[in-house]
């Protein structure tokens, strides 16, 4: 079953904006919710664990991984699982997730969240390591759209439609990142606004915004997804367009490179919430005009 966060602005949570979180007394300057990578969170106490506490006593919390691998052949990472298990007892997250990629095998690990082939192996097999973190966790968990460089001459559907078909398959929701589909559409030649309308919000159970870095090479532009500045104005676009389809959901502001001061990083959360406010104005006009 799947959790809830507030339909409203969040933010990645970082050490250098714990104490803004905490002793912000202007509710405007509050984010509605917070996500952390729970990876920065395995040792069983110290700072972190303090701050996270306090925190998490006024704002909802999403926990999102950058460690399980669901992808690799050799199967999720264990260690992984089990410590975001004793997380999820200790703090009782509103939402779990991870992402759409691999990141190891049973003999490395690496700093990367690497693209998987779409085809049906590949889905069968993502889809059967998601239902062992979904009965080890006893809940339903996100899975991210990735962020892509290339593609592979093997896919048998397209990026939709395999994450269509594994919600489907292994009752899991999508954490819809548009930045993400901005990264992947320029670099691999897709249709955005085709992207963006294939996907049903009834899927959705959280959103990510970010920055992206801007390549430009004889053979085109290249868009990597470095979480280091403003949201793009393309991926405001492609948002709006999403949201006035789907009504408010909860999106996250992600930031992890070159973070910002908080009042930066707030100006970009305000900007989600008159997004997220007016399609509830216009949802609330509909019904009254009907």
């Amino acid at each position: 079953m799947l959790h809830s966060l507030p339909p409203s602005g969040g933010i990645g949570l970082k050490s250098v904006h714990y104490n803004d979180v905490l002793s912000s007394e202007d509710g405007s300057k509050n984010p509605g919710w917070v996500e952390v990578h729970p990876q920065n969170y395995f040792g069983d106490g110290g700072p972190p664990h303090r701050w996270l506490t306090a925190i998490a006593e006024d704002h909802p919390l999403s926990f999102h991984s950058v460690g399980l691998s669901l992808g690799s052949a050799d199967g999720l990472n264990q260690h992984d699982l089990e410590k975001i298990a004793d997380l999820c007892d200790r703090y009782q997250p509103a939402m779990v997730s991870d992402h759409l990629s691999w990141s190891g095998n049973a003999h490395d690990r690496y700093p990367d969240l690497l693209p998987i082939p779409y085809t049906q192996e590949a889905l069968d097999h993502f889809a059967r390591e998601i239902d062992k973190v979904q009965s080890r966790l006893g809940r339903a968990i996100l899975i991210e759209n990735p962020s892509r460089y290339l593609s592979y001459n093997d896919d048998e559907m397209s990026e939709t439609d395999f994450i269509l078909s594994l919600c489907k398959q292994s009752g899991c929701g999508l954490l819809f990142d548009i930045n993400n589909v901005e990264v992947t559409a320029t670099n691999v030649g897709l249709d955005m606004d085709a992207y963006i309308d294939a996907i049903d919000p009834a899927l959705v159970g959280e959103m990510h915004l970010a920055g992206h870095a801007r390549e430009d090479h004889e053979s085109g532009v290249l868009l990597i997804d470095d979480h280091g500045s403003v949201v793009s104005d393309v991926t405001w676009r492609l948002y709006e367009r999403f949201i006035k389809r789907a009504g408010p959901k909860p999106t996250l502001i992600e930031w992890d490179t070159d973070i910002p001061d908080y009042d930066i990083l707030m100006s970009e959360v305000a900007k989600v919430d008159t997004v997220l406010n007016s399609h509830v104005w216009d949802d609330a006009h509909h019904a009254l005009a009907s």
